[in-house]
């Protein structure tokens, strides 16, 4: 009891928050620990369509749908340790969801998107940052523990008027800018595939839980691949929208305010023709009506397969930091492959240089020096190792960071560059950073379109999922790959394609011996020094596909192109989690 007393206010806050989760569970009736039933398995594997329809009609209960992913998703949080909040009974007493009955939708005087219920009965998770009146937003911060948000946020409103059942929120790691999901308050979420490995961050909950069927959608937001990474990693699809598409306003963030790289929501599905069909029910529930950021642009269907021509694929295979590993290289060439039997022209692309764009990007990023969640520590609070080294680079004296610079120039010019950009900017430093963006996102419009391109195809990020504890070696600059597409704020759909295989996807032997190996920068050594394809062996590995910015529609049809392509040679994904 004395050392209780004597506990910090970071050590007393996390013990609140951890004894709260699970007082919420260990108050639930014994039957959510049970098997799922037969007809919960049914209705478990019915789509999105077909449980809004179902449950419309009266053929099937929302307590019915409930009950079959709640009990997923505690079979998900006990494999992985993935539920930041759990709100089942919540769900079900939301008012669309209460007062629903057949005929209700002919009512008068609501709006379309309550009288319609577009997202009726659909289980919908919700990353931790995201605001539900009176729930916490912690951002796993301790300081904000026992703070519970006054009202929802708009994309929240929008799918509780929408009839959505929103069950529970997903763990984040402190402070999000990581790639492993831990925090002092909800400890690390692991990687459904295999629990000696990272989900990845920082919707690394929403991706552990997808990927096991606690939830049809996840609601995840994205800044550098927070959603896109925990979705290679787990075996999952999402989709980065650009800036205004869908709603984002009462999402917090450890970088509150940055407006010079968006911070977007970014749906996960544990198939593309759910997510397809959500993002297409979310926008045409009008979420302009919801939230002043988003944009008036009504959903339009996108066929490019019936235009009757062949597309343009561009690859990009290194962003000039870390090549892809084998097994990732052979998940991108998997889907080449594909797309060249069914007759699409696949071209290299050599975009504007991707590193001296990552540049701006991370200066952008980190402007204030870190200040930002740096402030927002508790004495005694951890972050991930990844975020404490950039944290550290940041803090350390200029001079010290120039003289560093200097000797590094010829031996490692990456880790030169770094050294010497990586700093606190004044107000005029960071315009004439947001004035060089601009003018790349400029040098990409014309590029693109020089080369007549339809997409742009490259790797969520070099490795599969880390093992536990390894990511300090990867460093946060290994998230280029998806960091370039949101500093151009283009649309980027990620999608599982393979797993990784020992046998194919080792590294040649003495590999650390060859001329290629040393050639590395330090972050693409470091990188490689923690990939292993035999640990390795049975984790998901995934592709990324980029259109141009607000081509939500037409990025969804270039994924369901790539789909169709590898079940044409026999290759589809398929989900092996089993819980």
């Amino acid at each position: 009891m004395l050392f209780l007393f004597f506990r910090s206010a970071h050590q007393r806050a996390c013990a609140t928050k951890q004894a709260e989760r699970q007082s919420k569970i260990e108050s639930l009736s014994p039957v959510y620990s049970s098997p799922l039933s037969s007809s919960e398995e049914k209705i478990h594997a019915l789509s999105l369509s077909e449980l809004v329809t179902k449950c419309r009609s009266g053929a099937i209960q929302p307590s019915s749908i409930m009950m079959a992913y709640a009990k997923k998703a505690l079979f998900a949080h006990k494999a992985t340790n993935c539920l930041a909040d759990l709100m089942f009974d919540e769900a079900l007493a939301t008012s669309s969801v209460a007062n629903w009955g057949p005929g209700v939708d002919s009512d008068a005087g609501v709006t379309e998107t309550i009288r319609e219920r577009s997202l009726m009965g659909v289980p919908i998770s919700i990353k931790e940052t995201i605001d539900i009146e009176g729930h916490d937003s912690t951002i796993s911060f301790s300081r904000n523990i026992g703070q519970p948000s006054a009202t929802s946020s708009s994309i929240v409103r929008l799918l509780q008027d929408a009839g959505a059942l929103i069950h529970v929120k997903t763990t984040v790691p402190t402070g999000l800018i990581s790639i492993e999901t831990i925090s002092d308050i909800y400890g690390r979420t692991t990687n459904p595939y295999n629990h000696a490995h990272t989900a990845g961050a920082s919707t690394g909950g929403g991706g552990a839980l997808v990927a096991c069927g606690g939830s049809k959608i996840e609601i995840g937001t994205d800044i550098a691949g927070s959603v896109r990474i925990p979705a290679h990693f787990c075996g999952v699809w999402s989709l980065k929208g650009s800036a205004g598409r869908f709603p984002s306003w009462g999402n917090q963030s450890s970088l509150s305010g940055l407006e010079s790289i968006p911070i977007v929501i970014s749906p996960l599905a544990n198939n593309l023709t759910d997510l397809r069909e959500f993002c297409q029910r979310l926008v045409s529930a009008r979420p302009w009506h919801y939230d002043h950021t988003c944009v008036p642009l009504p959903w339009h269907n996108v066929n490019l397969q019936d235009e009757g021509r062949k597309l343009k694929w561009g690859v990009i295979w290194d962003d000039g930091t870390i090549p892809p590993t084998p097994a990732c290289k052979r998940a991108l060439s998997t889907v080449i492959a594909a797309l060249k039997k069914q007759g699409h022209e696949v071209v290299d692309f050599h975009p504007p240089d991707v590193f001296e764009g990552l540049k701006i990007g991370y200066q952008l990023l980190f402007s204030d020096g870190g200040a930002q969640i740096r402030n927002a520590l508790q004495p005694g609070e951890n972050v991930s190792a990844p975020t404490k080294a950039i944290l550290d680079l940041l803090n350390l004296p200029r001079l010290f960071k120039k003289i560093l610079s200097f000797f590094l120039r010829s031996r490692d010019p990456v880790a030169s560059q770094l050294y010497d950009i990586m700093h606190v900017k004044t107000v005029v430093q960071d315009r004439g950073n947001v004035a060089a963006r601009d003018r790349y996102r400029a040098a990409w419009h014309q590029k693109w379109t020089e080369e007549g391109l339809d997409f742009v195809l490259t790797v969520p990020i070099a490795f599969p999922a880390l093992e536990n504890d390894t990511s300090e070696k990867a460093t946060l600059m290994s998230a280029g790959y998806t960091f370039l597409f949101s500093l151009l704020d283009y649309t980027t759909g990620s999608l599982p394609v393979t797993y990784v295989d020992k046998a194919l996807d080792g590294l040649p032997e003495n590999f650390t011996k060859t001329e290629q190996y040393r050639s590395f920068s330090a972050s693409a050594k470091g990188a490689y020094s923690i990939y292993d394809a035999e640990k390795m062996h049975g984790l998901p590995l995934g592709i990324q596909i980029a259109g141009r910015r607000l081509e939500e529609e037409k990025v969804l049809e270039g994924m369901q192109i790539i789909e169709a392509a590898l079940h044409a040679q026999g290759t589809a994904f398929i989900n092996k989690v089993n819980l």
